[in-house]
Parts: C-alpha cells; structure tokens; sequence
C-alpha cells in the first residue's frame, strides 16, 4: 500500500529541493557567483537594515534622552555613523545598482545627515571593479568576437571603476588609443531584484521610523537605472551636448566609435587629463583653478538654465582638466549616461527663482516654490537649491562670504530638518532631484578648488537666468517690433546688471 505523505512534510520537502534546484540553475546562469544570486542579495540587504534599525532602536530612540541635549546629539552621530558604515559594506558587497544609490547619497551633502555623506563619498572614486576577464566575455558576447582580434591590446587596470561599469584604455588594431567603457557582468540582471529589493526595504524603513521616507530616492533610481544599463543612449546624450556647446571651444568631449558599441560596451576617443579636483595635477601643469571654476559655472549654468539638459553625474571622475598646446584650459566632460530633461515651464521657473534668492525676494520666493510644488517650504528650498543659509541669503549671497563656519552650521541643522527635507524630495518636480544632486556636487569641486561663492559665478548664472526668461517670452512675441523691444529690454538688464556686479568688485576691492 503506498504511503500518502503529510502535505506539510510534502511541502517542506518540495520548498527544500525547489531552492536547491532554483540556486544551482541561478548558479550556472550567473557563471557561479554567489554573489549575483537575487535571494543572497536581498537576504544581504534585508540583513544590513534590520541591523541598522536595531542599531538606532537599542542604541538612540530607547534611551529616553533630550532631543536637544549634547548627549544626545552626540549618541545619534555615532549611531549615524555605525549604520553609514554597515550601508557602505551593503554598497560594495552587491554592487551594481547599491553602489549606484550609495554615490547618489555621497552627493546629498546639503540633504542628509554629514555621516552618511562623508561614509559614502568614497564609492565616487573606489567602486569595486569587475577581473578582467569577466571584461573579456562581455566583450566577447555584445561584439561577436575575440577581443584580441578588434584590439591589438588592452590595459589590465581599468583607467576608472564605476557603479554600473569600468573603463580601459586599448589599442585597435589600426594603431589607434581609444577608450571602452564595459558594463559590470551582473548588473543588468541583478537590477530588476535589487529595485524591488529596495523598494520592499525602504516601505518597511518607513513603517518603522516614520522620519526615514527614501522612496524619492527608490523612485528615482528605478527611473533612471534603465536609463543608465543603455549604452547607445549614451552615446545618442554625448553627440547631443557635442552639438548643443560646441560654441564653447574649451570644452571637450569624446568621440563615439558606433562600429564598436552597444547597450553594454562603448568605445569612444581616449582624452587624457587630471581630474577637477586634483589641485597637484592643476599647479603641476599650470592651470588656474579660477579659470577652471568660471568654465563650469558658464557650462552648468547653460546647461540649467538656457538648453534644460543637464549632465547630472558631475563627480570628479566624470570632469577631468588639462592644458590645451594654445596654453588654455580645456575641460573634458566624460559619462553622459543621466541627464535632467527640464521642460520650458520648470526651466524658466527655476530661473526666476534663482534671481528672486539672488535679489532677497521673498514673495517671488515663494510664488516660485508654489509652482515648482513646495510652496510651504519655500525658505529651506531656497538654501537646498542655494546650498546657504537663510541668514546669508537674507544678507545677500553675492556680498556674503561661504565659509567653513557656515558649511558646518548649515549641516548640523540638517537633522532638526529632516523631516521637512524628505517632504521636499517627495513632492518638488521630479528633474528637480537630479538638479539637487548636481548643484550639490558643482558645489564641493568649487569648495574644493577654494573658488565657491565668486562674484563672477553669480554674474554668469545671473545673465543665464535672465537669458531664460526673456527667451520664454520671445516665444510668444506676436510681430518684429514686440520681439525688438523685448530684446533691447534683455540687453539692457543684461547691462545693469554686469554694472552692478562690477561695482560690488570695486567695492570690495576698495573695501
């Protein structure tokens, strides 16, 4: 007589020998790396943020202490820094799209507390790199050959390791350097596990500890990731801003070689330069870092406030410098992978509300945070969007000095804050957040270079700003002459306001 088996014990059996078959066919598929396997990943992630919850619940919120005390602040610095760390192992253990939020996170400088900052900055020039062999077989499979038989030879060393890829410099086979930038193995089909990954965690987070709402930052990683895994996309974004700044001489960005790319390997031209923040390599070779500061301010304010588009990865990796055989400065614009798409409306908007903090109007503040969805936290949105404080904005941002006193005073009120900056990323336009992050990345190469908060920054972006309004309005001139008196309207704004500025040079010289 055969014996029916108990449909629990049926079940635990069937559960068992259904994971060993489903890990060992994942196995093969990821070529045996454990670590590529969806259910390692998230039990990895799932396992670092109940330890980090913990972490916050025994050792902060359980202690009944005063908010504001120093004992306090102080516990919840180390309690911040404990977890930053943790998160940084996540980050590196899984790679691919966790490296991609940990860089994301690395620039929220002026948004989030300065201990997942500062843990964090490290993925922008130490993300772990793929062997190079695992180079080989991407190669192998997206171009349908031997490596060996399109190049005649490939640097081990990757010139630079990424979230989502690396690059090497190689030689073809007709004798020419080139660059080839080749995605991670696993990222690509790691992803679709790791966004829902992260959205599961970051409801749960929420759930917890109500203060903690990343799901903007869920949102817009899920939007962008497939964005950035195209590599043709790329390419199509680079001849795009080639053509759109090729008015600006000094700026240099590499030429795509379309035979020899694909959604996961783009080959491009090889620029050699330092990158932005080097200032050994800047004095070494003889170039000013002022010189370098006035060409991003004029590129990034163009990019913003003129086209709307927007290369919204600017870490130092991604800008490098050198000096051109007439003696100039070049800039080299690298990783065209995400950019902010601005519409007319937010473009213009976000325009004048740069020149209603750059006149100390608060009304026009506000009319331009309504419309840009966060009427009701106009005045932090200001110093998000600025990077100052209220007080410096008040005073006036082009008379006031940036300091490393007002760097720290403004990130030690980032905690108290929190709650209102997280309603902020969640409610602001989308293009907004990219914004963000890429004005808050401008702004440590300038505090790097020693150039943040020059008078000729605000002039260049000043005259951008007004370049924008008045091209909206010239959009809708009706005949010659209206167009006429509005551009002589332009002109002479333009006018005032480099006489104003040069007065405030004057001033400060005499002063």
């Amino acid at each position: 007589m055969m014996r029916i088996w108990p449909w629990k014990r049926l079940l635990k059996y069937g559960m068992i020998t259904g994971t060993i078959l489903g890990t060992s066919v994942s196995l093969k598929a990821n070529q045996y790396n454990v670590d590529a396997i969806g259910i390692v990943r998230l039990g990895r992630a799932a396992f670092t943020v109940y330890g980090i919850g913990l972490n916050y619940k025994r050792n902060l919120y359980s202690k009944n202490l005063d908010p504001k005390s120093e004992e306090f602040l102080k516990l919840k610095s180390k309690v911040h820094k404990e977890s930053a760390e943790r998160l940084l192992e996540l980050c590196r253990a899984n790679k691919g799209v966790y490296i991609k939020v940990g860089q994301h996170i690395g620039a929220l400088e002026y948004l989030i507390p300065h201990e997942y900052v500062d843990t964090m900055k490290i993925l922008h020039s130490h993300a772990p790199s793929s062997s190079i062999e695992e180079i080989y077989r991407v190669l192998q499979e997206d171009l349908n050959k031997n490596p060996l038989e399109i190049f005649s030879e490939i640097e081990p060393e990757p010139l630079g390791a990424a979230s989502l890829a690396q690059v090497h410099k190689a030689r073809l086979k007709d004798g020419s350097i080139v660059a080839i930038k080749v995605q991670h193995p696993y990222v690509k089909g790691n992803s679709i596990v790791d966004l829902k990954t992260m959205e599961v965690l970051a409801k749960i987070v929420s759930r917890v500890f109500p203060n903690f709402k990343f799901q903007w930052l869920v949102d817009e990683t899920k939007r962008n990731i497939p964005i950035e895994l195209d590599f043709l996309q790329e390419a199509k974004n680079t001849e795009k801003v080639r053509h759109m700044f090729r008015h600006f001489s000094w700026l240099k960005i590499p030429k795509i070689n379309y035979e020899l790319s694909t959604s996961r390997v783009l080959t491009m031209e090889f620029l050699e330069g330092g990158q932005i923040n080097d200032l050994s390599y800047m004095k070494q070779n003889k170039i000013n870092p002022y010189e370098v500061s006035d060409k991003l301010g004029q590129l990034y304010s163009q990019m913003i406030f003129v086209e709307g588009f927007v290369h919204s990865d600017p870490h130092p990796g991604n800008i490098l410098v050198q000096k051109s055989k007439s003696g100039s400065t070049d800039i080299i614009l690298l990783d065209h992978g995400l950019y902010a798409t601005l519409n007319n409306e937010v473009r213009c908007e976000y325009s004048k509300l740069w020149l209603s903090i750059l006149n100390r109007n608060k009304s026009q503040m506000k009319e331009h945070c309504d419309k840009l969805g966060v009427g009701q936290f106009y005045a932090l949105f200001s110093c998000m969007v600025s990077g100052r404080t209220w007080d410096s904005i008040e005073s006036g941002l082009e008379t006031t000095k940036y300091t490393n006193k007002e760097k720290e005073m403004f990130q030690q009120e980032i905690p108290s804050l929190l709650n209102a900056i997280t309603d902020i990323l969640a409610q602001v336009n989308r293009e907004m957040l990219l914004i963000l992050k890429t004005n808050d990345l401008i702004r440590g190469i300038e505090f790097t270079l020693q150039t943040h908060g020059r008078m000729t920054s605000f002039l260049v972006m000043s005259k951008c700003c007004v370049r924008s309004i008045y091209g909206e309005q010239m959009k809708s001139c009706q005949s010659s002459l209206q167009r006429a008196v509005l551009s002589m309207k332009e002109r002479w704004t333009l006018f005032k306001l480099s006489l104003y500025y040069f007065y405030l040079h004057l001033y400060s010289v005499v002063y």
